[in-house]
This record gives structure tokens, sequence and C-alpha cells, in this order.
């Protein structure tokens, strides 16, 4: 080989190692170009709202569930109220006393400091009859005259006096004496239930006589009836009454009581 044979074959040599240094220099620079844009396009991508706020329909979806649960709550009530409603099958008050009473027509007094030494008021029988003001309607006053007149009558006669005027002197002791007419059994059961004494009117012992309508000096009328008395209810069952006459306790059948009680129409005094 000649001198100027290897020469050009050194040359080509070099040449060519030269083209694949640049060819392989060039293909690591595309690399590292190309490198940097591959991540570029997820980076551009990922803080994209549009995802994130879809959402927003799952947060509102729980609110129509909480406004029912809400909605519902009252469901409830109406069995509370009823179970509250609903009284003892019996009740009896037994932290009470009576005394007999001083005069002969004097029952409504008589059981009206009793009911209210019931609640620790001391009032004198006779400081509470002398107090009563005198009609000749037993709705405004007390009808006859309580130390010589008999029992039995009926007004003009004497006679006695009715819820009105006991529940007005009673309140001037402070007391909240209700006067009412028309209770039922269950507004009785209710009071009795509580703790309450009722004052009641019934005929004598529990027995029964015929109301009779008369009317006063001014020409009002009121419903009366012979034998009118006042007892203290004090307990009840399924079947009876169990009341105070005269310090004394006795138990009726509660058609028995109704009977009398109702003559005069299912008169009381109540603590209100």
């Amino acid at each position: 080989m000649t001198l100027r044979q290897r020469s050009i074959i050194t040359k080509s040599f070099r040449t060519s190692t030269l083209i694949i240094a640049i060819l392989l220099l060039a293909g690591c620079l595309q690399a590292q170009v190309a490198t940097p844009l591959a991540p570029a396009s997820p980076t551009v991508g990922l803080p994209n709202p549009s995802p994130t706020l879809t959402p927003i329909p799952t947060t509102s979806t729980p609110t129509p569930t909480t406004e029912a649960t809400l909605s519902a709550e009252p469901s409830p009530q109406p069995d509370i109220i009823a179970t509250e409603s609903v009284l003892p099958l019996s009740a009896l008050i037994t932290n009470i006393s009576g005394h007999e009473q001083t005069y002969e027509l004097g029952c409504e007094a008589s059981a009206a400091v009793d009911w209210a030494a019931y609640y620790d008021v001391l009032i004198y029988e006779s400081t509470f009859q002398f107090a009563l003001p005198l009609s000749d309607n037993p709705d405004l006053g007390f009808v006859g005259n309580v130390t010589t007149d008999g029992w039995g009558q009926i007004p003009p006669d004497a006679y006695g006096v009715h819820a009105p005027p006991i529940a007005d002197l009673l309140r001037e002791y402070g007391l909240p004496a209700q006067a009412v007419k028309g209770m039922t059994l269950e507004e009785v059961k209710a009071e009795l239930a509580q703790g309450d004494p009722i004052i009641a009117w019934v005929i004598g012992n529990m027995v029964y006589s015929s109301p009779v309508k008369i009317y006063d000096q001014e020409g009002n009328g009121v419903i009366v009836a012979p034998h009118e008395h006042v007892v203290i209810l004090i307990g009840y069952d399924e079947t009876n009454i169990t009341y105070m006459n005269n310090g004394n306790f006795f138990t009726v059948p509660i058609d028995v009581f109704l009977t009398s009680w109702g003559v005069l129409g299912n008169m009381a005094v109540i603590y209100e």
C-alpha cells in the first residue's frame, strides 16, 4: 500500500469517526430536548379545575337527606303527648285530714278550710264561715243563718252556698282556687292524679235529689237541690271514687258518685 492510499484511508476513517460523533451528539441533544417536553403535557393537565368541580353535586346530595331527617323529627311528638295524657289506673291522696263541721249548714266552710290546710294554709272554720257574703242566691253568697237554720231546704229558706263564693274567699287567702261547673270524670282523675283534692258539690252522702230552678230577688235563675252537701274527692280507681266527708273516708262506685254530683251540674272548686 502506498503512502497516498494510507493517507486517504486515514482521512476517511477520521471523517467517519467525526460523522459518527456528530450523529451521536445530535442524538443526545434530541434526547435532552425531548425529555423535558414529555412531563410538560401532564403538568399542564393536572391543575385543570374541571374534574375538581364535578364533586359539587355529591355535596348537595345529602342536603335533602338532612332535610328529610329533620322533617321526620316531629313524627314521634304525638306519641309523647299521648303518653303524657294517659292517666294512671288509680290514684289516692293519703296525706289529707279533716274534721267534723261545726255548724249544721256549714259543710262548705268546713270542707274549704280542710282543703286549704292540705296546702298548708291555716284558716279557722268560723272565721271563714262569717266572711262569706250573704244572699238569696247561693251562686252569690250564703243562703240562710248558719247558726240556727236546719239542713235540707232550698232558697229562699236556709240552704248553704255554691262554689263561686267559696273559691273567691279562698283566693283572698292566697290559694289559686277556681270554681267550675260541667267538670268531667277524666278531669277529676287528672286533678287527683296530680295530687290535688277537689271540693265537690253533691247530695247528702252521695245520694240523689231532684234539682229545682229558683229565682232570686233580682230575677237571676239558679239550680238548687234539697240536701245540697260538700265533700272532698281524694282518689279513684277503675270502678270507684274515694272522698272525705266530715273527716271520714268513703268509697262509692263511680256511677253513684256521678249521679249525685250531676244534680248540681258537676260543680267543684279545684286548685288551678
